[in-house]
């Protein structure tokens, strides 16, 4: 589960943590979602996430982008409820993806490099392998259920090719390919379109069901 802060938190009041300095600091509620809070600490950490994959300063992100990272924060917890105790992350598939975003910064090579990068987003190193397994664990739940439902069929394909992929290629000057060679990029593209429409679906369906509470102004608010 996200790391929940032990607050006793009634409706959207404001839950008052204390730092090590001596000041204090709000970390309020910006959703509530079936009785699972989530904090302003809890979205600055997803921005800073998106922000990390993303290459991209969280500071620079728009209202509408701010909004869009609580949606997707919403969304992780509703999937969240559906994960069974059982489908646990190895350290090992943590570890390998973990190698993976590295190599998206130059400073990710060495190990003080790296540490420059999550420095630069607020991370910690426990945080990012939290980030990583929740992140895996959600994408083997989605890929269980939706996955096996998806087919494609060869009509599918040829209209994408004809449709889609030969006037791209046209349009960028490039040397028109067969149809039996791009075959498999066809149907892994159509299959992956399919598998984010349903998981749309999906989650619209979930929304409907859960009891979803957030406050007026939380999704454009960028206080701290």
């Amino acid at each position: 589960m996200r790391r929940w802060k032990q607050l006793v938190i009634c409706g959207f009041c404001t839950a008052w943590l204390s730092v090590a300095q001596g000041g204090e600091i709000v970390d309020r509620v910006v959703a509530n979602v079936n009785g699972h809070v989530l904090l302003q600490s809890d979205w600055e950490e997803e921005l800073a996430w998106e922000g990390l994959l993303n290459g991209r300063a969280p500071d620079t992100f728009t209202s509408a982008e701010r909004k869009g990272a609580l949606d997707r924060l919403i969304d992780q917890e509703l999937l969240r409820e559906q994960v069974r105790p059982t489908d646990s992350v190895s350290a090992e598939q943590i570890a390998g993806r973990l190698k993976e975003v590295r190599k998206l910064y130059a400073d990710g090579a060495t190990e003080e490099g790296w540490r420059g990068v999550l420095k630069r987003y607020g991370l910690t190193q426990s945080v990012v392998d939290r980030r990583l397994g929740e992140d895996l664990q959600l994408m083997r739940l989605v890929e269980a259920r939706l996955r096996p439902s998806i087919q494609i069929d060869q009509k599918a394909v040829e209209s994408y090719y004809h449709d889609q992929l030969l006037p791209e290629l046209k349009k960028a000057g490039a040397k028109e390919v067969a149809l039996a060679e791009v075959v498999g990029h066809i149907r892994d593209v159509l299959a992956e379109e399919k598998l984010n429409q349903l998981l749309s679906s999906w989650l619209t369906s979930l929304r409907s069901e859960s009891h979803i509470e957030t406050p007026e102004g939380s999704a454009g608010d960028q206080s701290p």
